[in-house]
């Protein structure tokens, strides 16, 4: 039996497990037993780590449920923060993941074990609905938006996002992202809560915030022009910076937090 060292962290309680070059042959089955919060360590991924030439790293998501995710944003800060104590240095980091490269840029702050980064999400862009979006029954007078940020989303605009039921919603599309979002409750913010594919409901989503703050934007939510729009989710506030609004191009911004380290028997 081997050992696997590993750190975990979070971002705004989005949180992860993180591995630089295990040697395991199922992956998947490995994600489960240690996302698993009852038998297991717990957290909503697993971010395994590999040498990548031309780049800090590669980085490859499982979620808790097993499933391969191409892109979280939280997640990508968190590993970005891995590797920063691996390397001990803070540079900025051109990291690869299945949704392409996104540079990091990373910050310290006053509190030990935690720093701010930005990432560069790249574009926003629409696509089609997920198949039995009809079964979600969203009111025909407020928006919705499907959205890529390298992974899928659903942004959904309602009155009061504390009073929907977003288990029963999220599990009726379980191949996206689900944002459920609300106005403010200052003018240049708006409240955001998710439900995430191969994760459930969680504290908070990078690449969701990053499609809320451009729908917030298309919709009217926030004033036109506004280039930074802080997303208050349960876990905490990101910020979607917005570059040529029309274009999408988006940039996040938001803490990770490391938690501790753990050698576990594989």
């Amino acid at each position: 039996m081997a050992e696997l060292q590993l750190t975990k962290h979070h971002g705004l309680g989005n949180d992860f497990l993180v591995a630089f070059h295990p040697h395991v042959e199922d992956l998947p089955a490995l994600a489960r037993r240690l996302c698993d919060r009852r038998r297991g360590i717990g957290a909503d991924g697993l971010l395994i780590g590999e040498s990548e030439p031309g780049y800090a790293a590669r980085m490859v998501l499982y979620n808790s449920d097993g499933s391969r995710a191409e892109m979280s944003g939280n997640g990508i800060r968190c590993f970005a923060q891995a590797l920063s104590r691996r390397r001990g240095d803070l540079d900025a980091q051109c990291i690869l993941t299945d949704a392409g490269e996104r540079l990091v840029t990373l910050y310290s702050t006053d509190v030990d074990d935690v720093i701010d980064a930005a990432v560069d999400m790249g574009p926003v862009s629409s696509i089609e609905g997920p198949d039995g979006w009809h079964l979600v029954g969203v009111d025909p007078l407020r928006p919705v938006s499907h959205l890529s940020v390298g992974n899928p989303h659903a942004v959904v605009a309602v009155e009061d996002v504390a009073i929907v039921d977003l288990l029963t919603l999220g599990a009726q599309v379980p191949d996206i992202n689900l944002e459920v979002v609300e106005a403010g409750p200052e003018p240049h913010a708006v409240t955001m809560r998710v439900h995430e594919r191969g994760a459930g409901i969680t504290e908070a989503c990078g690449t969701g915030a990053c499609a809320t703050a451009w729908a917030a934007m298309a919709w009217g939510l926030v004033p036109a022009g506004l280039e930074e729009i802080t997303v208050h989710m349960d876990g905490g506030d990101a910020k979607g910076r917005l570059h040529a609004p029309r274009s999408g191009h988006a940039t996040l911004v938001g803490p990770a937090a490391f938690v501790g380290s753990i050698t576990v028997q594989i």
